[in-house]
C-alpha cells in the first residue's frame, strides 16, 4: 500500500497530492471492505441454521480450570461448567481443548466431551485415560447469533 507523505509546513495543497490522499483511502476502502461483510453461517441441532455478518455475531473465548495437582486414575472422570450472560438468540456452538497445565504424562491424554450448550452455560466432563496427577484446564470458543 502507498504511504503518503505529510505535507511540509507552508507547502501549497495542489490536485496532485489531494489526488494521491483520495487514491489511497479508496484503497484503504477496498482492503477493509469485504472483511466487514463476510458472513458466517451458524447451524445449531434443533433450529435452522442461521446466516450473519461476522461482525454481527458474538464470539466468547473462556477457560475454565477443572482440576489442579489431584490424582486421577484411568477412567476417570471430571465434570465443568462454564457460565456466560444469556445473549444468545439460539444456543451457541461451543469447541473446547484441554489444557495440560501441570505438563505430566498422564495430561497428555485426556479427552473433553461436552453435553448440548444453552443459551448461557455450556457443560462438558475432562476423561482421564491415564493414571496420574494432574492439573486440567479447558479453553473454551464459544460462537453465536445474539439476542
Amino acid at each position: 500500500m502507498a504511504k503518503i507523505s505529510p505535507p511540509e509546513p507552508g507547502q501549497p495543497i495542489d490536485v496532485a497530492y489531494i489526488d494521491q490522499i483520495v487514491r489511497t483511502l479508496n484503497d484503504v476502502s477496498v482492503q477493509v471492505s469485504p472483511a466487514i461483510y463476510k458472513y458466517v453461517t451458524v447451524d445449531v441441532p434443533k433450529f435452522a441454521s442461521q446466516s450473519a455478518k461476522i461482525s454481527e455475531t458474538r464470539v466468547i473465548a473462556g477457560y475454565v480450570d477443572v482440576v489442579t495437582s489431584s490424582n486421577q486414575t484411568a477412567g476417570g472422570q471430571q465434570t465443568f461448567s462454564y457460565q456466560f450472560s444469556p445473549e444468545f438468540k439460539y444456543p451457541p456452538i461451543v469447541t473446547a481443548s484441554p489444557v495440560n497445565i501441570g505438563g505430566g504424562d498422564a495430561g497428555k491424554n485426556v479427552t473433553v466431551v461436552l453435553r448440548q450448550p444453552t443459551t448461557s452455560r455450556v457443560d462438558g466432563v475432562v476423561n482421564f485415560n491415564v493414571a496420574g496427577e494432574v492439573s486440567i484446564g479447558v479453553n473454551l470458543i464459544i460462537v453465536g447469533i445474539p439476542n
